[in-house]
């Protein structure tokens, strides 16, 4: 008989990092921490993921000490600037007429980690996308879709906002908020 373990424990109530996950046939429950997401001064864009990610699953790994847990997070950066969820629709359009027909970098961590051992892996992704030029007319009628709303960057590559993306380098996944052959390649040297 195979020792069947738990499933993993998702940190995240993302709707994209559900459906990657599933679409791997990663068997997984979410479990959710409240965690603050703001920015600490001068923090980098690596920095803020590796830590939220970290902190995502820890707060849910103190809890089911036992049990696999999968922290993530992801940010847009451009000029240095780290754009993540926009606050309302104006932030959004904001967001979305500095990175029009500009490249921006997405970055994404995530920690996978089971507190009863102090085992832990975590890792920080880059992917470039280059956004074709779009006038600001379009750009409000898909903010006004409501779809940008919860987003990094304030577009869904997986969605309607891939009409702005021109070209992407490195992972889809990553792009869509989580890193999944990285995700998988980790649990894989976990035993999981």
């Amino acid at each position: 008989m195979i020792d069947q373990q738990p499933p993993l424990i998702l940190a995240s109530s993302s709707p994209r990092r559900r459906e990657l996950l599933a679409a791997a046939d990663v068997p997984f429950e979410i479990i959710v921490e409240s965690v603050d997401e703001t920015a600490l001064l001068d923090e980098s864009a690596e920095n803020l993921v590796a830590r939220l990610s970290h902190a995502k699953a820890l707060g849910v790994a103190e809890k089911f000490p036992m049990r696999w847990v999968l922290g993530a997070d992801t940010v847009v950066v451009v000029d240095d600037e780290i754009l993540g969820k926009p606050i309302d629709d104006e932030d959004a359009v904001r967001m979305l007429l500095k990175i029009q027909g500009r490249e921006h970098t997405v970055t994404s961590g995530f920690s996978l980690l089971r507190a009863d051992d102090d085992a832990r892996v975590s890792q920080v992704c880059h992917t470039t996308v280059q956004m074709a030029p779009v006038s600001e007319e379009r750009i409000r009628r898909y903010v006004a879709s409501g779809e940008p709303r919860d987003k990094a960057g304030a577009y869904a590559i997986q969605g309607a906002g891939l009409q702005f993306v021109a070209e992407i380098r490195g992972s889809y996944t990553n792009v869509v908020g989580l890193p999944l052959v990285e995700v998988l390649a980790a649990l894989n040297k976990v035993g999981y």
